[in-house]
C-alpha cells in the first residue's frame, strides 16, 4: 500500500516533498529526478528554491516525463522550455544533465529507446515527481496503457487535448501526438511520488489508490511499487475511504522514516 499523506494546502505539500529532495541531495552522489510538468508540482519547484542556498546541485540529473511530439523545442509550451523556466534557471541546475525526450519527427522512431538508453546509463530515477490526470494517466500514458510500457509515441486523447488547450491558442494548437515515460518506465524509479491538489482530482485519487489495478486507471500502477508516497490535500483526498486510517499511520510514523 502507498504511504498517503494528507495534507491543509499546496504549499505544505510543496514544503514536504521538497525536504526529502533535498534530503536526496545531500546523501546520494549524483541524484537522478524524474520531472512532471504542469500546475500539480510547481509547489515542491517553488520550496525547492527556497531550501537549495548552499547545497551542491552541480550533480544533480533530471529526466522529464514527457514531450509533445513535432513542437519547436523554444515554443513556451514544449516540456523543454517548462522545464527550463521553471525547474533550471529557477534551481540553477546544469541544463546538460536535464533530458527532455526528443519530440522531434525526425528522429521519433528510436527516440523512445534512446531516452530508456539515457535514463539506464544514469543509474535509474532516484524520485520520480508525478502528477494524476482527472481520467487517471500519469505522464501522458492515457487509459488503456499497459503496465509494462517503456518510452513510446502516444495519441493524445480528446480529453487530454481539452485539458491541455489552455495553455495555446486554441485546442487546434495542442498537438495530437506526444512522446513520454511508459508505465514500465516510472515503475523502474526507486521512489515514486504523487501529488494531487482539488476536488477535481478526488475520484482519480480514489480510483488508482483504493480501486482495483487496472489499465483504465493508469495511475493506479502505483499499487504495484514498493516504495510510493501520496501527498494530498484535504479536496483531492475526500473520496478516500481509508483517509482516517491514512492520517493516523502518518500522525504516529517514526520520525527517521522520512517520506
Amino acid at each position: 500500500m502507498a504511504e498517503v499523506v494528507i495534507v491543509e494546502n499546496r504549499s505544505v505539500a510543496g514544503a514536504l516533498v521538497a525536504d526529502e529532495i533535498v534530503r536526496l541531495i545531500d546523501t546520494i552522489p549524483e541524484p537522478v529526478l524524474g520531472l512532471a510538468t504542469g500546475s500539480t508540482p510547481l509547489p515542491v519547484y517553488e520550496a525547492l528554491r527556497e531550501r537549495l542556498d548552499g547545497h551542491d546541485v552541480s550533480h544533480l540529473r533530471g529526466f522529464a516525463l514527457d514531450e509533445y511530439v513535432g513542437i519547436d523545442p523554444a515554443h513556451p509550451e514544449s516540456y523543454r522550455s517548462v522545464i527550463t523556466r521553471e525547474v533550471i534557471e529557477p534551481l540553477g541546475l546544469d541544463p546538460e544533465l536535464v533530458r527532455v525526450p526528443n519530440g522531434a519527427v525526425e528522429t521519433i522512431e528510436h527516440a523512445g529507446d534512446d531516452y530508456e538508453k539515457a535514463i539506464a546509463d544514469a543509474g535509474g530515477v532516484d524520485l520520480q515527481i508525478l502528477g494524476i490526470g482527472t481520467d487517471g494517466h500519469i505522464g501522458f500514458n492515457e487509459p488503456g496503457s499497459s503496465f509494462a510500457s517503456s518510452t513510446r509515441i502516444k495519441t493524445l486523447t480528446q480529453q487530454t487535448r481539452e485539458d491541455n488547450a489552455r495553455f495555446f491558442d486554441s485546442i487546434h494548437d495542442v498537438p495530437q501526438h506526444c512522446i513520454t515515460q511508459g508505465l514500465g518506465t516510472i515503475l523502474r524509479a526507486r521512489h515514486l511520488v504523487l501529488l494531487a491538489f482539488g476536488e477535481g482530482k478526488a475520484d482519480a485519487v480514489a480510483a488508482a489508490l483504493e480501486g482495483p489495478v487496472s489499465a483504465m486507471v493508469p495511475a493506479s500502477a502505483v499499487q504495484l511499487h514498493a516504495h510510493v508516497t501520496v501527498v494530498l490535500d484535504e479536496a483531492a483526498a475526500s473520496k478516500l475511504r481509508l483517509a482516517d486510517y491514512y492520517r493516523y499511520t502518518y500522525a504516529n510514523k517514526p520520525a527517521w522514516q522520512g517520506l
